[in-house]
């Protein structure tokens, strides 16, 4: 019989990401960011190959960041207030974690356990800083999907990918619960 973590499951059944808006200072330091990292490295990772990698930054990277969006999404042919809003999920910022898909070559692990891989490494992520009592949101965006913004602006290798930008913070406010998956639409039960 396995032994039950009851505040886990908790925990598990109740946790919801904070809308990054909402998010403010303070935010964690390095010292407190740490054991979140940690935390988020542990997610699984078929053949040890660490596809994965951490890019912290800090508001002074953020605001250069939203200065250097309004005029690539111009490039870009991208309408204005999607531009906007690329601007401002930068600027309004004060901690994101960048989480890189950066995987490692291997004749065993399929690239798709790669990526799967730094997926889970950002949920990992948003869930260690909540139970940590901080506030945390996954986002992407066009410039994370943008080859040209991802190399020039956080210097990533053609073979690299954005999983997501892990805005952690204060939360200012809890935002409203919201409807979750049924599960007889969504689950099958395979008995034979």
């Amino acid at each position: 019989m396995p032994t039950p973590n009851p505040e886990a499951l908790a925990f598990l059944l109740s946790r919801r990401s904070r809308p990054a808006k909402t998010l403010t200072g303070p935010v964690p330091d390095r010292t407190a960011l740490e054991p979140l990292l940690t935390a988020a490295a542990r997610t699984p990772d078929h053949g040890k190959l660490e596809p994965w990698r951490f890019i912290v930054l800090t508001q002074p990277a953020l605001a250069r960041l939203a200065g250097l969006v309004p005029a690539r999404g111009a490039a870009l042919g991208i309408e204005p207030d999607k531009i906007a809003k690329a601007q401002d999920q930068f600027a309004q910022a004060e901690l994101a974690v960048v989480v890189v898909s950066s995987p490692k070559s291997s004749d065993k692990i399929p690239q798709i356990e790669k990526v799967y891989s730094a997926g889970a490494v950002c949920l990992a992520l948003v869930n260690a800083a909540l139970a940590a009592g901080w506030g945390a949101n996954w986002l992407s965006g066009w410039p994370s999907h943008d080859r040209d913004f991802i190399r020039d602006t956080l210097g990533l290798a053609d073979h690299e990918n954005i999983a997501g930008f892990i805005h952690i913070g204060t939360e200012t406010s809890a935002p409203p619960e919201r409807p979750r998956p049924d599960l007889t639409t969504i689950t099958t039960w395979v008995t034979e």
